[in-house]
């Protein structure tokens, strides 16, 4: 073997090495001009924005239009909508002892002081902390995708998926004040009333869910394309 076939042997060793270091090279669907259909999930190639799909007739988008706007429109109504989910009646309850209406927190408190421990952490963790954490996911995810940042990047794309799951978890107490408001209506002994608070508890349920599908979470990753292709 000649000096120049092993010099060009070398060069292409050290070649294939730089390019294993670099690690496989990634495209997305937009790289390569393709788009997908929110509504079926149809991959089409070459096509325009907001022509129609060829399977269900919806308008195609590379991305959520108007997503973080859309989101954060209703994380807001969302927190207002918290206050008085928590603090107005969700349940009256017309007995023959009187009148009694109570909010989540004093359900929470009531089965604690009676001895249902369990049950009183479960409705507490579905009532209270599960909606306040979907709302601070939901902020936290709109501020770091806004500001492009690289702060733990597969972490909060977890976190939004976590988020869709716990979604439709939060209904709990509307599902129980509805069953109640339809088994207890003895008249002249007990009857149960639905409150103000579980509308306003259900308007925060279904504004996070909401939220939810408006954020796009491609925004997550804009930032590790800006960063690759600055070291580009």
């Amino acid at each position: 073997m000649s000096t120049t076939d092993t010099a060009s042997t070398a060069d292409s060793l050290r070649s294939a090495s730089q390019t294993a270091q670099a690690g496989p090279s990634s495209k997305t669907a937009a790289d390569l001009g393709m788009v997908a259909c929110h509504h079926c999930a149809t991959l089409w190639k070459e096509v325009q924005a907001h022509d129609r799909c060829g399977c269900c007739d919806a308008r195609l988008h590379a991305r959520k239009p108007d997503s973080a706007n859309r989101a954060w429109a209703l994380v807001i109504a969302a927190c207002i909508m918290y206050i008085p989910a928590n603090t107005l009646p969700i349940m009256t309850t017309a007995s023959l002892l009187g009148e009694q209406q109570d909010t989540i927190m004093s359900g929470i408190i009531y089965f604690w002081v009676s001895g249902s421990w369990a049950l009183a952490a479960i409705v507490f963790i579905a009532s209270f902390l599960v909606p306040l954490f979907k709302l601070a996911a939901l902020i936290l995810l709109l501020i770091t995708a806004q500001r492009r940042s690289k702060w733990r990047l597969l972490q909060r794309a977890k976190l939004y998926r976590l988020v869709e799951v716990t979604g439709r978890w939060s209904m709990l107490d509307v599902f129980v004040v509805t069953l109640l408001t339809g088994l207890v209506q003895i008249k002249g002994f007990a009857t149960v009333y639905a409150g103000p608070g579980i509308a306003a508890f259900a308007a925060v349920v279904v504004l996070t869910m909401l939220a939810s599908l408006s954020f796009d979470p491609r925004m997550i990753w804009d930032a590790a394309k800006t960063k690759a292709g600055k070291r580009a």
